[in-house]
């Protein structure tokens, strides 16, 4: 055991190895980043989505508190406006990923990420671009919830899960913008299409209430959605497909 004066300078060794790796390995990710969306919106610094995502836990921690002895706001024409945009939004995203997937052959089993400018590659990689920034967009689902005071719906799954999606989908589109992440996606914004329809309707008022017999089917769309997608992931796994293994959990 060395002298009680070693030990700071080993301390102060072992951070500056410490520190260097970590630039070392931050260089090394960087350079092998998609330089296709170095110049999209939110893709040139990771820094704007995590100060989005921070806001958004601090408005979920500070929101119910400025809101106790507060009126509940109603909303409805822009909850209205809201999820019928969300259902074109997620439509144009399942429209361009079935469109470019299927143009360029894409396997449903095992795809490869081909960063090439082929221009259902690019199309590709712009719709999971959408795809990401529709999660942001998604935040503005706690809002409300907030705004109207349904703090019941506001559970730590919910905000995990939005808070995830958006923020580790950064690290998909600026790394990983295509190959299997394309199903997962593609999936997902067919069933918020069907989604973000029932609420947009629902928020319309009790003469639309009617329209809404099929509340559980989509309950039922969300389970298959769910256990399909943990399957193809298995699936990937299992069969070794080439594909970054570590994006399977952002999808």
């Amino acid at each position: 055991m060395g002298s009680a004066a070693e030990q700071p300078g080993r301390a102060t060794g072992l951070v500056s190895s410490l520190l260097n790796d970590t630039l070392e390995f931050y260089r090394w990710s960087w350079s092998i980043r998609d330089k296709r969306v170095d110049d999209w919106f939110l893709m040139q610094s990771p820094f704007p989505t995590l100060t989005i995502s921070t806001l958004y836990l601090l408005t979920v921690w500070l929101g119910p508190k400025w809101m106790r002895r507060r009126e509940p706001f109603q909303l409805r024409f822009l909850l209205i406006s809201y999820n019928f945009g969300m259902v074109l939004l997620n439509f144009y995203i399942f429209k361009e990923l079935f469109l470019a997937s299927r143009a360029q052959g894409y396997s449903y089993i095992c795809q490869t990420v081909d960063y090439s400018d082929n221009i259902y590659e690019v199309r590709i990689a712009g719709a999971l671009w959408w795809y990401f920034v529709s999660k942001g967009i998604e935040y503005l689902d706690t809002i409300f919830f907030i705004l109207r005071k349904k703090f019941n719906q506001i559970s730590f799954l919910h905000v995990y899960h939005h808070f995830t999606m958006f923020t580790l989908w950064w690290i998909g589109i600026k790394w990983v913008p295509g190959g299997q992440a394309f199903f997962g996606a593609q999936m997902n914004s067919f069933i918020h299409v069907v989604m973000y329809m029932y609420y947009g309707l629902a928020a319309c008022g009790p003469k639309f209430q009617k329209y809404l017999w099929w509340k559980r089917y989509l309950t039922i769309l969300q389970l298959i959605q769910f256990h399909v997608t943990l399957g193809h992931t298995a699936m990937s796994i299992y069969i070794d497909c080439p594909f970054p293994k570590w994006m399977h959990w952002g999808e």
